[in-house]
């Protein structure tokens, strides 16, 4: 007896057809229609910022940025709201809950250099050489040394 596999299916045929895939795939279909009418009524600016996250008992709840953009959300949380309401989906909308969740990325270096000014590195260099205390001395060295001679940071 040999084994036979089953013949490959279309990723999206299986979503519709496993029960717990299938009720995933249709909320996110839901939560994407809703996505394409919050759009609709942002301004542009916002729309990149401004992401429905659920949509439970009248409570839309959306994920912005930063805070900069929740200020704004919050500023114009009436006139949506009652936009919104305007919508079939968004009929029974009593709530707008507006929370931060910055983007999931690649986080920044926090690895900053110092540069310094042939002039700043000649000026801490004189004072170096006036000081009789070797640590402090030897510390004032290394601070002149980020410095090369034309100004740019030392490798």
């Amino acid at each position: 007896m040999t084994f036979r596999p089953l013949p490959a299916r279309a990723p999206a045929a299986l979503l519709r057809e496993a029960r717990p895939l299938k009720a995933l795939f249709n909320q996110a279909q839901h939560l994407a229609h809703l996505q394409h009418l919050l759009e609709s009524q942002l301004q542009p600016a916002a729309r990149e910022h401004c992401h429905v996250a659920a949509w439970r008992e009248g409570c839309l709840l959306l994920i912005v940025t930063d805070g900069h953009w929740a200020t704004r959300l919050r500023y114009q949380q009436r006139r949506l709201q009652r936009q919104l309401q305007t919508l079939e989906e968004f009929a029974g909308l009593t709530k707008i809950q507006i929370k931060v969740q910055p983007p999931m990325g690649p986080r920044r270096s926090t690895n900053r250099t110092i540069g310094l000014s042939p002039a700043a590195r000649q000026s801490i260099q004189t004072a170096a050489e006036g000081i009789s205390d070797p640590r402090l001395r030897a510390a004032l060295e290394r601070l002149a040394s980020h410095a090369g001679p034309d100004g740019r940071e030392a490798s």
